[in-house]
C-alpha cells in the first residue's frame, strides 16, 4: 500500500446551491479520501486539503467533479506552501502578476503575513526576504513575530527600532543557523562603518535566514542586487497606498522616519 500523501482541490463555484458541499464530500466519500481541512478562499471559491493512499483516485476525482454542474475545479495538485496558507487563512495572499517573487500584503493582513514569512523562516540555509513598506506599517513586529512562530532566534544588525542599532561585531552564540538577521536596508547602508559593512557581508554569506527592510534601497547602495533576494514583501497601510522614498532622495536620511 502506498504512503498516504496530501492533495490540494480548488474549485470555483458558478452557481452556490444547497447542498453542493455535501455531493463534493460524498464524492470524496466514496472514493475513500479524507479530508483535512476545508475552508473558503474567495467569495466563490473553496479549498480542500486532501489525504489518499492512492493518486489514481485523484484522477478519478478530477473526472466526476469535471461533469458536475455549478463547480469548475482551479487546482488539483500536491500542495503548494501558498495553498497551505489560503486555506488556514481562507484568502489567497496577491502576488504580482510580473515579479512572480513579490507578494502584497495589507495592514489588516500581518496574520497571514507571519504566518508566510514563518514558512519560509523554517526552511534551511540561505534565505534572502526584502519588506518593502511606509513608516509605522508593522514591519518590524512582522519580522519578530514570524521568527518567534518559526522557533528562530532573532538579531538585529541594523535597526532604528527604540534607538538606533548598528552592530559590527556578534558573540559566537549569535551565529548559528537557527538565527534570523534583521537588517535595516537603509541604516546599513546609509549610516554604517566599515566594521558594520564587514559584518553585514560575512552575514550575507552566512547560510541563515535574514530579512531586510527597505530592500531597495539597500541593492541601490550596496554590492547586492534585488535579484539576489528570494522573496519580496510588500506591505501598506491599505491597498492603494503608494510605497516611495521621496524623502530620503530629495532630503537625506535624517528626513525619513523609519519606525
Amino acid at each position: 500500500m502506498e504512503a498516504k500523501k496530501e492533495w490540494y482541490m480548488e474549485y470555483e463555484i458558478s452557481r452556490n446551491r444547497p447542498g453542493l458541499l455535501g455531493d463534493v464530500a460524498s464524492i470524496l466519500g466514496m472514493l475513500n479520501i479524507n479530508i483535512v481541512t476545508i475552508n473558503g478562499v474567495d467569495t466563490m471559491r473553496r479549498g480542500m486539503l486532501l489525504l489518499t493512499d492512492d493518486d489514481e483516485k485523484i484522477e478519478v476525482l478530477r473526472n466526476v467533479v469535471q461533469k458536475m454542474d455549478n463547480i469548475t475545479i482551479t487546482r488539483l495538485r500536491p500542495p503548494t506552501m501558498l495553498d497551505r496558507l489560503a486555506v488556514r487563512h481562507g484568502r489567497y495572499i496577491e502576488r504580482d502578476s510580473e515579479d512572480k517573487k513579490t507578494f502584497r500584503f495589507v495592514r489588516e493582513e500581518l496574520g497571514l503575513l507571519v504566518d508566510f514569512m514563518s514558512e519560509i523562516l523554517k526552511k534551511e540555509g540561505h534565505q534572502l526576504i526584502g519588506i518593502r513598506g511606509m513608516p509605522r506599517v508593522g514591519k518590524t513586529e512582522s519580522m519578530i513575530a514570524a521568527s518567534v512562530s518559526a522557533n528562530k532566534r532573532w538579531t538585529f544588525i541594523s535597526s532604528t527600532l527604540l534607538r538606533q542599532t548598528v552592530r559590527s561585531s556578534l558573540a559566537i552564540d549569535e551565529m548559528s543557523t537557527d538565527h534570523v538577521y534583521l537588517i535595516d536596508g537603509i541604516v546599513s547602508t546609509l549610516r554604517s562603518t566599515e566594521k558594520h559593512y564587514s559584518l553585514l557581508r560575512e552575514i550575507m554569506n552566512f547560510p541563515a535566514a535574514k530579512i531586510i527592510e527597505h530592500p531597495d534601497i539597500f541593492a541601490r547602495e550596496s554590492e547586492y542586487e534585488m535579484s539576489d533576494f528570494h522573496y519580496i514583501i510588500e506591505l501598506r497601510h491599505h491597498p492603494d497606498e503608494e510605497i516611495t522614498y521621496e524623502l530620503i532622495n530629495n532630503r537625506g536620511f535624517e528626513h525619513f522616519d523609519m519606525n
